[in-house]
């Protein structure tokens, strides 16, 4: 099974660069008085190229433009904090840190300047300076900003401070700071973090605060089969349905855990229960092709991986479970079409993290 990791994670790297630093300005800061205005700040026309060039993905560019323009007036304010955002989406860190520093020290109160630094500071792998910059930003906004405290929550857990952690998520998701849910939320934030032994006391917290509470089961089902704890998973898994019987997901993962001791007639009675509940999802399919195929029951199998390959044609997984029913029906030309495809998508996806 892979590893339950998020924000190391390629897309959450992804969803953090896609920011831009003139969403940010579009928040008000309220108890912050306006920048005073400079006669040597740059126009909106000088700094509409850059800007231009930035939306279009030409940071190198953008930044050769802007310090051109810098040169030229070295006594013009503003652009450290437009050098900083063209590396923030550069993802060149170090040297957005350099610049927003500066813009920051120039106006203290540029919460704009502050955001950007702040997450330059936690992309750039230095969480503990990047706390105190979030902790201030959530403090000068009425309703903070959702985004800034889940990675307010990450840092804290990053540097092991898990109750400040629970805080921040609880308040990302208005519940109390005390209750079976925050602690549910964290456990899961914990989980992807890979803070495995943390995630499952904060679990266990959670149900024995409300053993009732719906996918608290799911998440110990989910962290036991991602540690290989089988017995315990399948346990949880049905406690989980107890509380949540429609809930799609956990028949396929309790099918999941089934497969792993090759209880495949369980596993293939859940997984259809799944796709009853929710025919959007290829995991199932995937799964249930694997089953089909332990089972020797290679056309079925291969229906379900067409399926799948239908919904997600680039899956690897897919593909290559493909070619081995082809193989084991004894059609090699099929078989090897599909794992030659496997093989490429496997290769692509490699060499674009």
């Amino acid at each position: 099974m892979p590893r339950i990791s998020i924000v190391r994670t390629i897309w959450f790297s992804i969803y953090l660069w896609t920011f831009s630093a003139t969403g940010f300005a579009q928040q008000s800061t309220p108890d912050a008085p306006a920048a005073q205005a400079s006669a040597s700040l740059p126009s909106a026309a000088e700094l509409a190229p850059a800007r231009k060039l930035m939306q279009e993905g030409k940071f190198d560019d953008a930044i050769a433009d802007l310090q051109s323009l810098q040169a030229s007036n070295p006594e013009a304010n503003g652009l450290d904090l437009e050098l900083g955002t063209a590396y923030y989406k550069k993802s060149d860190f170090p040297k957005a840190i350099e610049h927003l520093k500066k813009a920051s020290a120039a106006d203290p109160r540029n919460g704009e300047a502050m955001q950007l630094l702040g997450l330059s500071y936690y992309l750039g792998g230095h969480p503990a300076e990047a706390i105190p910059l979030l902790e201030k930003m959530q403090g000068w906004y009425s309703r903070a900003n959702v985004d800034a405290a889940y990675i307010l929550g990450i840092c804290y857990i990053q540097t092991k401070d898990y109750p400040r952690a629970r805080v921040a998520f609880a308040k990302m998701f208005d519940v109390s700071p005390d209750s079976a849910a925050s602690y549910m939320f964290t456990a899961r934030m914990l989980l992807r973090q890979e803070f495995d032994p943390v995630a499952e006391e904060y679990a266990q917290k959670a149900v024995a605060l409300d053993p009732r509470l719906p996918l608290v089961h799911f998440l110990l089902g989910e962290l036991y089969l991602y540690k290989s704890r089988v017995p315990e998973a399948i346990a949880e898994f049905q406690k989980e349905l107890a509380i949540n019987p429609g809930h799609a997901q956990t028949y396929y993962k309790l099918a999941d855990a089934y497969s792993r001791i090759q209880e495949f007639e369980d596993a293939e009675r859940l997984l259809q229960r799944s796709i009853w509940l929710d025919a959007t999802s290829t995991g199932p399919y995937i799964l249930m092709g694997k089953v089909l195929e332990k089972k020797g029951e290679f056309e079925l199998a291969v229906r379900s991986l067409q399926r799948a390959a239908i919904m997600d044609p680039n899956n690897p997984t897919t593909h290559h479970l493909l070619g081995q029913a082809y193989r084991d029906m004894g059609k090699k030309e099929e078989a090897d079409s599909e794992l030659k495809l496997a093989e490429q998508l496997q290769t692509q996806q490699a060499s674009h993290p």
